[in-house]
Formats: C-alpha cells, sequence, structure tokens
C-alpha cells in the first residue's frame, strides 16, 4: 500500500464513512490540530525525566487517537467501529493531576512558561491543546460532538499545566512568577 493516494490533490479529503470535505474544514482543523498535540505529547514523553510518566503519557496518546477517529468520522455513515472515550480516562487525569499537585507547592501567582526545555514542552503542549479545545468547541457548535471530548480536552490541558510544575520540581527549575507591571 502506497502513503500516497493523490485523491487530495484537490483539496478534499474522505472522513471515515467516505463523505469528502474541504481540507479546510472545521473538523478537519479539529482533528488536524488533536495530532498536533499528540506529536507534542511524543515529544514529552520522548525528553521529559520521570520513567513512570511514560506510560500515562502513551495512555494519553491512545486518548487523542480516539479522539481524532471520533472526529473524523461521519456520523451519517452509522459506522459502528469508532473507539470510545469514557468517564474513567477523565478520572486517570484527574488522579494524575491530583497525584503530581500533591508534591508540589501552592501556587500563589501566575508562572511565566520556561526554565528548561522539557518544562517548555509541557507548556506548549499545554498551549496546543487549549487552542485544540476551542477549535472542538467551534466545531460542536456546527456538528455534534460528544461532550465528554471536550471535558477530557480541559482536563488534559490542566494536567499538562501541573506537569509542567512537577517537571520543574524534578529538574530543581525555579518558576518564575508573573509580577504584573501596574503603572
Amino acid at each position: 500500500m502506497k502513503i500516497y493516494t493523490k485523491t487530495g490533490d484537490k483539496g478534499k479529503t474522505s472522513l471515515f464513512g467516505g463523505t469528502r470535505v474541504s481540507k479546510a474544514d472545521d473538523r478537519l482543523e479539529a482533528y488536524g490540530t488533536i495530532d498536533e498535540l499528540n506529536s507534542y505529547i511524543g515529544l514529552i514523553r520522548d525528553t521529559q525525566t520521570a520513567k513512570d510518566r511514560k506510560g500515562m503519557l502513551k495512555e494519553i496518546q491512545d486518548r487523542l487517537f480516539t479522539i481524532g477517529s471520533n472526529l473524523a468520522t461521519d456520523k451519517a455513515s452509522k459506522m459502528d467501529q469508532v473507539p470510545d472515550l469514557l468517564e474513567k480516562d477523565i478520572e486517570l487525569l484527574e488522579n494524575g493531576i491530583d497525584e503530581m499537585d500533591a508534591k508540589l507547592a501552592p501556587m500563589t501567582s501566575f508562572i511565566l512558561p520556561g526554565g528548561h526545555v522539557n518544562v517548555s514542552y509541557c507548556h506548549v503542549a499545554r498551549c496546543v491543546c487549549r487552542k485544540t479545545e476551542r477549535l472542538v468547541i467551534r466545531l460542536s457548535e456546527a456538528v455534534k460532538v460528544e461532550p465528554i471530548i471536550i471535558r477530557y480536552l480541559n482536563r488534559l490541558s490542566d494536567y499538562l499545566f501541573v506537569l509542567s510544575r512537577m517537571v520543574a520540581k524534578e529538574l530543581g527549575v525555579d518558576e518564575v512568577p508573573w509580577n504584573p507591571r501596574l503603572q
């Protein structure tokens, strides 16, 4: 099987189920940004310090493929082989947040992203996750999107923020507070 099909050369692609849509369609923007986020999660998995979290990051990547599959499926096609996102997937993120948060000092201000490349990767992934969430919400205003997808993305961005703080702590990097300049 060749990787190229030439069927998208005129700016159209097929959803799962066969419906042809523009590559500029909001649905493609949403699941394409899921793919971008998944790549950043892979980068974090490859570079972050704690080996015990690699399994969690792989699980997140698997769930992002689930979300992408869901968004790429034409609901009118009645396909029954689309993987599901479950409540336990959100609970897994929440448990991960709680475990890391219990080891971190309470936040007293906003913090500036950065301090170490691994911390910055977490922040970039968090920002792409928020962008993905906005795109999926926009898509949900036009087509049916399962509400659990939006909830998962919202929780994932929280997870990535806490992960950035945890990685900073593990690396001994000071968090830089944002001190707003007020005149």
